[in-house]
């Protein structure tokens, strides 16, 4: 026995010697929209756009840290639009434009690239947070999306937050809805013309955790002037909001019926899918060639399943942040 002792001390090195390093931990990943569209930077102080960067930068943080500590995209996706949500800067939550009857009408919805579920909430007028509804809709019920009275219902039961329409208002976007009127008054165009349209400050989130899960999220209150009832990209799956662990997570912002029509959240997936393209690639040739060529205006923000992030946008303003793989913080609002 004491012969054969060296021989398997001898092995028994050569195996642990062999056996491969563990793998490190995948790479963690945040970025962020807080809407595309027109701004005049002249008219935007200095005091206005470090409000916008410090927002953004808060947004960031929350959804970071939750990464850091090991925590799931879905919940980092959370964490980050809800900070939008509370601040009246975006034009989601708290910040929400008016529709032209002068009521405020919220969308949002979420999706988890490792399983293909999703959630989202359309109309809703009550909900503080509509990001909770459209993750309480994705882990409570069979179904995508619940809008209006029944989305706010289900909310209710599910105990979320409730507030009354009175909460919604800013002066701000009372005067964005009166300049609209006048425009109105005075042009034959509708509310859809993109020399009209105000959609800057919708907002959405990409976020890839140490599992190497994807998950996307996008909350807005839709368009100043919209018809009530109407419902725009950012909550129907496919068109303002997509994630598959396969390809990348997306979330749009802009001229919403141009994202539906194009269903481009998930056009984008199937270009890296089937075509082999990059992020980069995908999302260039979706925003700057398809939807400019449908005279469709705004942007996405995108991460791949390696961290690779991209935010791209034919508008002249973006209002948008990341943090990357190698944990730099960026934020951004024009081009």
């Amino acid at each position: 026995m004491y012969k054969l002792l060296p021989a398997a001390l001898l092995a028994l090195t050569m195996i642990t010697e062999s056996a491969p390093p563990a793998s490190p931990p995948h790479p963690i990943a945040i970025v962020i929209h807080g809407g595309a569209g027109r701004m005049d930077k002249a008219k935007l102080t200095p005091a206005r756009q470090k409000e916008y960067h410090a927002t953004l930068e808060a947004s960031l943080q929350a959804g970071h840290a939750i990464l850091k500590k090991g925590g799931t995209s879905l919940d980092a996706v959370q964490a980050a639009i809800m900070v939008m949500e509370d601040s009246a800067l975006y034009n989601a939550g708290k910040g929400s434009v008016f529709t032209s009857a002068g009521r405020n009408e919220l969308d949002a919805s979420l999706m988890d690239g490792r399983t293909l579920a999703a959630g989202a909430v359309g109309g809703v007028t009550i909900l503080k947070n509509p990001i909770l509804a459209a993750r309480a809709v994705m882990d409570h019920t069979p179904h995508v999306l619940l809008t209006n009275e029944g989305a706010e219902a289900f909310a209710k039961n599910r105990g979320l937050e409730l507030v009354k329409p009175e909460y919604f208002h800013t002066d701000q976007r009372w005067r964005q809805l009166q300049e609209w009127k006048k425009k109105k008054a005075t042009s034959k165009q509708t509310f859809l013309d993109e020399k009209h349209a105000d959609y800057f400050g919708t907002v959405g989130c990409v976020a890839l955790d140490a599992k190497g899960n994807l998950a996307a999220g996008t909350s807005t209150g839709g368009l100043t002037g919209k018809q009530f009832g109407r419902i725009g990209d950012s909550p129907i799956i496919g068109a303002g909001t997509y994630a598959n662990n396969k390809t990348c997570g997306i979330s749009c912002t802009g001229h919403g019926e141009f994202f539906i029509r194009y269903a481009v959240a998930h056009d984008i997936s199937a270009h890296m899918e089937y075509k082999q393209s990059t992020l980069a690639q995908a999302a260039h040739d979706i925003v700057q060639i398809k939807l400019k060529k449908a005279k469709g205006s705004g942007g996405i923000i995108g991460i791949d399943a390696k961290g690779n992030i991209v935010m791209e946008f034919n508008t002249p303003a973006m209002n948008r942040g990341s943090i990357d793989k190698h944990g730099k913080l960026t934020t951004g609002i024009f081009k």
